[in-house]
C-alpha cells in the first residue's frame, strides 16, 4: 500500500522490526494449520498491499440504522501509556515460544507504516486465523451461519493481542498532525491485506474509544460485551476499600480471605529479579492442570513463561500460594502504567476461596500498594461483582466482505448492544458498595 507519503508493510513476525522502533509506537501517549495462501504470504514479507491502491467500497456498516450507539464510560486502562501486552517483548515472546505461528492457527501478519524517509509512524498487531479460539469475543455463531450459507469463514483477519482480553490501543500511532491520516492508512492496509489472503472478514477486539471511532468511520460494526474491573477510587489500602462496602458484604469478604488461608497457606508476591525458572516450572504445572480441566488444551507453551520472565520481569507480578513448603497455586499478572492486568490462574490443590484470594483480593492489595488505579481481572465472571469489581463495557468491531452478511450482523448487533446495556444497568444495582 503506497501513497506519496505512506507505505504500509506486512511483518510476518515481530523479529522483523527493532524493539525500540515498535515500542516507540506502542508505548506512550496516545489448531489445524494454515491455508497455503497464508503460508505463502508469511514467507514473502515484500508482498505488501499498497495504500494508494484503489479500495473496494466498504460493506454497509449499519451505523445509520442505530443512531443511538451506546456510550461506554472511559476506562483508565485506555490511557495506560505502559500497556505491557503491546510491547515488542510480549508479542515476540508469543511468537518465539510457539504459542502463535506454525500450526497454531494464528499467523502473525502485523502492519507497519513508514513515511517517505523510512521512519516508522504507525503499526497494528494482526493475525490470520484458521479458527476462533483464544479471542474472548465469541463469533462461533457467525462462523456457523457462514457454513450454513455454503460460504467459507476462515481464514479471517484478527487485530488483537492473542489470548489477552484486555482493552488497549490497536492502531499504534503516536499523537501528531498526521496521526489521523496514518490511522486511516493502517485501516486501508488491513482491507488490502484481507483481500490479499482472501479472508472472509476483519475483526478488532478490546478497543479504546478512539480506535473504535476510526474503525466505525470505515464501515465496521460495533459489538459490546462486559468485564468486571476494580477501580481504586482513592482507597489508601484494602481496609479502606472494605470500609466502603455494605456491612454484610464486608463481613463476607473478610471471612473469604480468612478461610482461603486457613490451612496453613502463605502467599508471596514475585516480580522483577525475584522470578526464577523454578517459579515458572511450578506455575506452568498449575496452568496446565487448571487449563486442561477447564478448556481442553491451554494456549501458552512452557517456553512462553521463560521468554517473558527474561524479557520483561519488571512488568510481571506472580502471586504464589504455598502449603507445607510446597507451591500449590498461582496467579499471573502484568503491571501497566496505571493498571494491574490479571491473566492466568492455576492450582494443583483446591482450597475454599483460594482462587478469589490470589486473583482478586491479592491483586487489589498489590495495586493499592503501588498506586495503580485499576485491576482488570480478565474476561467474564459475574462472581467478581460481589468482590468489589464493577461491570465495564468492552468494545470490538467487525466487518464482513459479504454485504448480505454485513447487513444481517448489523441488525443482530443492534439488539445485542441493547441487551448488554440493560444487563450492565442491572448489574450496577448489585455491587457490594454502600449507598451514597
Amino acid at each position: 500500500m503506497t501513497s506519496p507519503r505512506l507505505t504500509v508493510e506486512i511483518l510476518p513476525g515481530l523479529a522483523g522490526v527493532a524493539a525500540a522502533e515498535w515500542d516507540a509506537l506502542s508505548q506512550g501517549p496516545a489448531g489445524s494449520g494454515n491455508p497455503p495462501a497464508l503460508n505463502d504470504l508469511a514467507s514473502n514479507p515484500d508482498s505488501s498491499p499498497k495504500t494508494g491502491a484503489p479500495q473496494s467500497q466498504a460493506p454497509e456498516s449499519g451505523r445509520d440504522e442505530d443512531e443511538s450507539l451506546p456510550e461506554v464510560a472511559e476506562s483508565p486502562s485506555e490511557e495506560d501509556e505502559a500497556n505491557p501486552f503491546l510491547t515488542h517483548a510480549f508479542l515476540l515472546a508469543l511468537e518465539q515460544s510457539g504459542s502463535v505461528g506454525g500450526r497454531t492457527g494464528w499467523t502473525p501478519l502485523h502492519l507497519l507504516a513508514r513515511d517517505e524517509r523510512g521512519r516508522a509512524t504507525g503499526a497494528l498487531p494482526a493475525y490470520a486465523k484458521s479458527h476462533s479460539r483464544g479471542e474472548y469475543v465469541f463469533d462461533h455463531a457467525f462462523a456457523e451461519a457462514y457454513t450454513r450459507a455454503g460460504e467459507r469463514y476462515y481464514p479471517k483477519l484478527q487485530v488483537c493481542v492473542p489470548f489477552t482480553p484486555a482493552t488497549g490501543r490497536r492502531l499504534l500511532v503516536p499523537a501528531g498532525p498526521e496521526a489521523e491520516a496514518i490511522r486511516a492508512g493502517l485501516v486501508a492496509g488491513l482491507e488490502g491485506l484481507r483481500q490479499r489472503i482472501d479472508a472472509s472478514s476483519l475483526h478488532a477486539t478490546f478497543l479504546t474509544h478512539r480506535d473504535r471511532d476510526t474503525f466505525l468511520g470505515q464501515g465496521f460494526l460495533e459489538r459490546n460485551d462486559q468485564q468486571f474491573h476494580f477501580e481504586a477510587a482513592g482507597y489508601r489500602d484494602f481496609q479502606d476499600f472494605l470500609e466502603n462496602l455494605a456491612s454484610r458484604k464486608r463481613k463476607v469478604l473478610k471471612r473469604e480471605r480468612r478461610d482461603a488461608l486457613a490451612n496453613g497457606i502463605t502467599v508471596e508476591w514475585l516480580t522483577g529479579s525475584d522470578l526464577r525458572e523454578a517459579h515458572w516450572d511450578a506455575f506452568f504445572d498449575f496452568y496446565m492442570e487448571t487449563g486442561s480441566r477447564k478448556w481442553g488444551t491451554p494456549y501458552l507453551t512452557r517456553a512462553f513463561f521463560s521468554e517473558i520472565g527474561q524479557a520483561m520481569p519488571e512488568k510481571i507480578l506472580l502471586i504464589m500460594a504455598k502449603r507445607a513448603g510446597r507451591s500449590i497455586a498461582g496467579a499471573l499478572n502484568f503491571i501497566g502504567g496505571n493498571t494491574l492486568y490479571g491473566r492466568n490462574w492455576g492450582a494443583i490443590e483446591h482450597h475454599p476461596f483460594l482462587h478469589f484470594e490470589l486473583c482478586y483480593y491479592q491483586a487489589i492489595d498489590f495495586a493499592l500498594s503501588r498506586g495503580l488505579t485499576r485491576v482488570e481481572a480478565g474476561a467474564q465472571g459475574e462472581h467478581k461483582l460481589a468482590r468489589g469489581y464493577r461491570p465495564v463495557k468492552t468494545i470490538s468491531v467487525h466487518r464482513f466482505a459479504d454485504p448480505r452478511f454485513q447487513r444481517a450482523v448489523a441488525d443482530y448487533l443492534v439488539r445485542e448492544r441493547a441487551h448488554v446495556d440493560a444487563m450492565q444497568e442491572e448489574l450496577e444495582t448489585l455491587t457490594p458498595f454502600r449507598n451514597p
